[in-house]
């Protein structure tokens, strides 16, 4: 095998900007990348490690002897190593076998910016290369629009492992099946936008994805980087938008990863109290070194840029904040300023939120933020964080705690379900009911649900209707759209022989109406993060347990009135307030037969009457559903 010959990918102004954290397309760089150098056919490689000794790159293609390939370090002081080997190329395995200057400390790793891994358990990189051809020009041009604050943005959450199995194999579909499998059935269901788990490469199962290795990767679970850019491409064909969980907060120890990489830590923050996590076992990054704020927006960048990602949804946001995350007295060291906030992570969250936006004004990064922590979704520039969207937590709480009483005793509980209009509007939320929420012994959601089967049923029809026209967008995990009985399990599949069973399958057709309405109906997105979108009709008649609220577009003709009876008792002759006079047809009713519910409380031919009520001028009487929310459209009006 030839050796390695001197090369470089880098310019003085890229190691500028690496050093000053402002290089967010070091995958261009770094990494493995076929090359043609003095007419000879091979691979440049290049990894930083300041405080090695001596680096060389072993493979298949040389039998893993580390005498064969030494690199060499730049003369710059930037710590990178680097060079050219001949006859190497895609499809060779390879990592780096890296002798630190700290105690001869030897360790091999694999490439941080590989753009393919081996399947796990194996833990090399694979030199690789694509140049797949994108056909998503139509939605790439629109998808601004599609990705637009005011526009529908309901979101189906995935774990590509466990959403459906090839069952005479008992193996995972691939990328190119669920192509076909997981794309259709995101469409059929309405969905705008479909949200990836993450699919970077990770080495234990069990982690769901959360714990990455390879962060330039897509797992090789599934099949190829190539074939993951064409299940990208076939949602994109059925005008569906995809965003990746994306986690920048915490990575594992694993000896092949990131962790005491060049025998310092370089990664990860040196003191403990900064650089570990207690909860999950995992090595928090260095938010205050440059090269690593580089590493990590250009993580973002890539997935974006060479994948076509639609958005980011960017983990544990809130155990990057602060240092006292789940920590106690004398576990934590305040900040400068004597505060909790980790200044660093703040800053490099804003960052990498300009850097996003700047580059891709037509996509969204979500955060899961769980805590008060203010302005969040508001731009950099007016001091917030930059993100476009945050989690609504405190609305997944409450709804859930309050759905799972007894209707008995709901009317001493109302406010659970209110209390989240007083905040609603602080942030740009996303309503989610996602994975964390039917693990761990908290059940399925429709496990979580009180009563017998169709009270079961009908309070799962209700709460997601609510949740379908409660401000904000929303996002609901695999399996609770026909009402998976059993908690999720990453290694099995979803249980889709449900559906046999007119309860399921009418809680199917449900979530499916709910998202067609949910695009249809402009009072329902189009000020969906504004104060001017809601109104309360009555949110006090506790003792019967009914709300009632307009929903409201650009346009008065465009409201939308809502009414939910929280209980199983019907409630005929129901009356509420109008805001004006007009005659009002019934426009969804989540007790409809064709959601197996029972069907009899109808409302047709309704005219207002000039009663005060609600104190209103104008109101209404209704016929209520059982556990079930109408919702109601002026057809004309005076």
């Amino acid at each position: 095998m030839s050796k390695v010959i001197t090369h470089s990918l880098f310019s003085d102004f890229d190691i500028n900007l690496f050093k000053a954290g402002k290089h967010y397309k070091l995958y261009e760089k770094f990494g493995s990348h076929t090359a043609t150098v003095n007419g000879i056919e091979g691979t440049y490689f290049a990894v930083w490690a300041p405080s090695a000794k001596a680096v060389s790159v072993i493979g298949d293609f040389n039998f893993w002897n580390d005498a064969e390939h030494p690199l060499q370090v730049r003369w710059d002081e930037s710590g990178i190593w680097e060079g050219f080997i001949p006859l190497v190329g895609k499809g060779n395995v390879y990592k780096y076998k890296i002798k630190s200057s700290n105690n001869n400390i030897v360790t091999e790793k694999a490439d941080p910016y590989a753009r393919r891994c081996e399947h796990p358990p194996k833990t090399a990189s694979i030199v690789w290369e694509d140049n797949y051809a994108w056909k998503d020009n139509i939605w790439m041009k629109k998808r601004k629009k599609n990705n637009a604050l005011d526009a529908p943005y309901s979101v189906y959450e995935v774990h590509l492992g466990s959403w459906k199995k090839q069952l005479e194999e008992n193996r995972f579909l691939s990328y190119v099946e669920l192509a076909e499998d997981l794309v259709n059935y995101v469409a059929e269901m309405n969905f705008t936008h479909v949200e990836f788990m993450p699919i970077m490469e990770y080495p234990y199962d069990p982690s769901w994805g959360y714990q990455l290795t390879g962060y330039f990767a897509p797992t090789s679970r599934f099949g190829y980087p190539d074939e993951f850019k064409f299940l990208i491409d076939k949602f994109h064909k059925k005008n569906i938008g995809v965003i990746l969980d994306w986690v920048p907060s915490h990575f594992p120890s694993d000896d092949h990863g990131l962790g005491f990489f060049d025998g310092t830590h370089l990664y990860e923050h040196p003191d403990p109290r900064k650089g570990y996590h207690q909860d999950w076992k995992s090595l928090i990054f260095n938010y205050g070194r440059n090269e690593v704020k580089s590493f990590l927006i250009s993580n973002a960048i890539f997935w974006l840029e060479q994948y076509h990602a639609d958005g980011l949804r960017v983990d544990a946001v809130a155990s990057m904040l602060f240092l006292d995350y789940s920590r106690e007295d004398g576990e934590w060291e305040p900040n400068q300023f004597g505060g909790r906030e980790n200044l660093e992570a703040i800053s490099f969250l804003k960052e990498m939120n300009i850097a996003v936006y700047e580059n891709f004004p037509d996509v969204q990064t979500i955060a899961e933020e769980s805590t008060s922590f203010p302005k969040v979704s508001s731009p950099v520039f007016s001091d917030g964080l930059g993100f476009g969207m945050k989690w609504m937590m405190g609305w997944m709480h409450d709804t859930l705690e309050y759905f799972a009483k007894e209707p008995i005793y709901r009317k001493h509980h109302q406010n659970d379900l209110t209390f989240s209009l007083n905040y609603a509007f602080t942030e740009n939320f996303m309503l989610p009911l996602s994975h964390d929420e039917v693990v761990y012994g908290k059940k399925a959601i429709l496990d979580k649900m009180p009563g017998d089967e169709w009270q079961r049923f009908a309070n799962l029809r209700l709460l997601y209707s609510f949740m379908f026209t409660h401000p904000g967008t929303k996002l609901l995990f695999q399996g609770s759209e026909f009402g998976q009985v059993a908690e999720w399990d990453f290694q099995q599949s979803l249980d889709w022989h449900l559906l046999q069973y007119d309860v399921h399958k009418g809680t199917q057709n449900l979530v499916k109406e709910l998202n067609k309405f949910y695009k249809k109906e402009k009072a329902l997105h189009q000020k969906q993060f504004s104060y001017e979108g809601f109104e309360w009709i009555d949110h006090g008649d506790h003792e019967n347990s009914i709300l009632s609220y307009i929903r409201k577009g650009e346009n008065e003709k465009d409201a939308i009135i809502i009414v939910c009876n929280l209980t199983p008792i019907p409630r005929e002759k129901y009356r509420i307030g109008l805001p004006k006079s007009g005659a009002l047809k019934e426009i969804f009713n989540s007790d409809a037969k064709k959601f197996n519910g029972t069907g009899n409380y109808i409302n047709k031919n309704l005219q207002s009457d000039v009663k005060n009520w609600n104190g209103r001028e104008n109101s209404v009487k209704l016929d209520l559903p059982p556990l079930g929310m109408i919702a109601l459209k002026y057809t004309q009006s005076k």
